[in-house]
């Protein structure tokens, strides 16, 4: 190809005029059909047979990086609720993480030299009221030495393999929250989602301005470490609710998670490295964690 045709290529479509801009300036955006239903049909099947592996185990499981939310509910019983890099073992989970229309939509933001310090699968279980409290990524970007330059240098991506709407508990947003940086809201935006609204009060937010992330199968969200969010509750009686986060970091700005993209080349998956376990190389066997409240921390 001459480098006048290279020079001329046609954008994607997903890539819309001023996502950039409004990234920025409301703290997320939606790209809209990013991945393709054939490609869509294939995640959900992935993400089907990692909840059959989650099932398999009667507790919250670990190997590694790899972390299996296995919980239990009065009404349901027992269900996966999320999962942590299954990247590993699974091919098609893997190939999105590395897929060249992510380094497109990440390239402006945050360049093509990158980390991955978030690979998660999240389901949203009809019946069990879930949800998560509304929070800053910020709060688990520790130790705070290894993440610098937050606002700058980090993005996460969420791509929604159903759809996602306010019954059956899309994440909401705080849009513009961004702006006052790391507001402490840990430990008082927990409870039930009213007491949750609520309490964004005593950091100056308006609870009113919360909204619902509304996407289409396909559609890919990007927020950044200082946007209040959380996660709505499924009050439907069978929709499903899944959500494929890849968290990703300028790597000159992290001194932890796998290397992603070097210069813009897709770097595969080799040798497990330090992003949240602290106990990566001294319990690398699989096991049960016995202390539940360090493993269900999430992005």
């Amino acid at each position: 190809m001459s480098a006048t045709a290279t020079a001329t290529a046609p954008r994607p479509a997903f890539i819309q005029d001023g996502y950039v801009e409004e990234f920025r300036e409301r703290g997320y955006c939606i790209l809209r059909g990013v991945f393709n239903p054939a490609e869509i049909a294939e995640l959900k099947q992935a993400f089907d047979r990692t909840y059959a592996e989650g099932m398999r185990h009667h507790a919250t499981w670990r190997h590694q990086n790899r972390l299996m939310w296995v919980l239990e509910h009065p009404k349901v019983g027992r269900y996966v609720s999320g999962c942590q890099w299954q990247s590993w073992v699974d091919p098609v989970l893997d190939r999105v993480r590395t897929d060249p229309r992510m380094l497109a939509i990440l390239k402006p933001l945050i360049g093509d030299h990158l980390n991955q310090i978030i690979n998660q699968m999240h389901w949203k279980t009809p019946g069990t009221d879930q949800n998560w409290p509304l929070h800053q990524d910020v709060r688990s970007r520790t130790p705070a030495h290894s993440f610098r330059e937050l606002a700058t240098s980090y993005v996460q991506t969420g791509l929604a393999i159903d759809r996602h709407w306010a019954g059956n508990g899309a994440m909401k947003i705080l849009p513009g929250s961004q702006r006052r940086g790391n507001l402490g809201i840990e430990g008082i935006a927990k409870g039930p989602m009213d007491d949750r609204v609520e309490a964004i009060r005593t950091v100056g937010q308006d609870p009113k301005q919360l909204i619902d992330v509304e996407m289409e199968e396909g559609d890919v969200a990007l927020w950044g470490p200082y946007l209040i969010h959380g996660g709505g509750i499924n009050t439907t009686a069978d929709n499903q609710r899944r959500l494929y986060i890849n968290g990703y970091v300028t790597a000159a700005n992290c001194d932890r998670g796998q290397p992603v993209f070097h210069h813009g080349e897709p770097l595969s998956l080799r040798i497990p490295a330090m992003v949240q376990f602290e106990e990566l190389h001294a319990r690398p066997d699989p096991h049960y964690p016995s202390d539940r409240a360090s493993t269900l921390q999430r992005d």
